[in-house]
């Protein structure tokens, strides 16, 4: 038995809706998880993504096993009961961040200081696991090598050799019966790299526990354009099993997110929707706006007429451009409220629209706007 069941109530193609059911919970996908590194989304509370409808929150393993520290959110009970947060919560493995510190990396692990205190600490496949248990997410990430791109063929080799030799030191490592584990698929763009690592990722079993509970596509949107993401994306999916989630790391362009999907991508991570809203760019359905500039001083319409978010209905692009030309921290609260919003609202429609056989026809009206 998996701690996550897929119910898939209607496909289009590639692209499939339905229900992903955990051990404590279950999500409606393809779905949106809003990050909250540090065990809150920047600027908003858990009442706030609830009311969002957000219905799965990322939290970060490396920032959370340095402060508070892993063992104090277990004495909480875990994250989500840490964070007062009723929903479900999937934890990364650490490997991005550790990764773009420049660690010391070898064949058993990773070795990397501190950005709070300078202190050197040690990441291994196993401790990952440990550290996540007690973290107590619904789903962990398996701990994997993260190369940025471009790099050379030696340099995503390795990393796929490595990422692959750790999955399955990760899969004997892991205990919690209630908590999910999911594989990771690395290979750059290289598309015989991609079906290679997602062949072997699939292929590991610990005794009578084969696979994993769902599979992780990462190294993309770490610097190759999306004309080279989505073939090396369309690759490692083609070689995962159907009856498991899958999910693209750290992406959340809604031309992506809607090609992805096309693709039969269930789950989605970014930190751009809170980080673009703190710097005044609201995400809407005709593109980008950027609320900062003076066009809008005098302005009484809302972000995007066509959101029904709380932001939209109640204030006006000129009451929103005069709180971040005061420097207002609720200016960057607001956007990020809105910016969640429009991406939660965006899978719903890409939900609907796939039960409607009416993906193709959206899939074209978003990349007319964001491709």
């Amino acid at each position: 038995m998996h701690p996550v069941t897929l119910n898939i109530t209607a496909t289009e193609g590639t692209a499939r809706t339905g229900v992903a059911t955990s051990a404590k919970g279950s999500y409606q996908f393809p779905t949106f998880m809003p990050v909250g590194t540090r065990g809150a989304i920047k600027y908003l509370s858990a009442s706030d993504y609830e009311s969002l409808g957000a219905e799965i929150v990322l939290g970060n393993t490396y920032h959370l096993m340095l402060r508070p520290g892993a063992e104090t959110v277990a004495h909480f009970g875990g994250l989500a009961k840490f964070a007062g947060w009723r929903g479900l919560t999937l934890t990364d493995s650490g490997g991005f961040q550790v990764f773009s510190l420049n660690p010391k990396v070898d064949d058993d692990g990773v070795t990397f200081k501190s950005t709070y205190d300078g202190s050197n600490h040690r990441f291994t496949p196993e401790s990952a696991v440990a550290t996540q248990e007690l973290l107590g997410a619904d789903i962990q990430m398996v701990l994997d090598v993260c190369a940025p791109l471009p790099s050379p063929q030696p340099v995503i080799r390795l990393a796929l050799e490595r990422t692959s030799m750790w999955a399955q030191r990760a899969h004997s490592a892991h205990q919690r019966s209630d908590q999910a584990l999911f594989g990771i698929v690395q290979g750059g763009t290289d598309i015989a790299m991609r079906a290679e690592s997602a062949q072997r990722t699939v292929a590991i079993s610990t005794g009578d526990r084969s696979g994993f509970d769902g599979y992780g596509i990462g190294g993309l949107s770490v610097g190759e354009t999306r004309e080279e993401m989505i073939p090396a994306l369309a690759s490692a999916i083609a070689h995962l099993p159907t009856d498991r989630p899958r999910y693209l790391m750290g992406v959340g362009d809604p031309a992506s997110l809607v090609e992805a999907v096309w693709l039969g991508v269930d789950q989605f991570d970014c930190v751009m929707q809170t980080r673009l809203g703190r710097h005044g760019t609201a995400l809407t359905s005709t593109g980008k706006l950027h609320i900062k500039n003076q066009q809008h001083a005098l302005s009484n319409d809302p972000i995007d007429a066509a959101c029904s978010c709380d932001v939209c209905q109640r204030h006006s692009r000129g009451y929103l451009r005069h709180l971040f030309q005061v420097n207002e921290p609720t200016a960057a609260r607001l956007l990020s409220l809105h910016n969640i919003a429009f991406t939660l609202n965006l899978m719903k429609d890409m939900r609907n629209a796939i039960s409607l056989g009416r993906l193709h026809i959206l899939r074209q009206e978003i990349l007319s706007i964001w491709g």
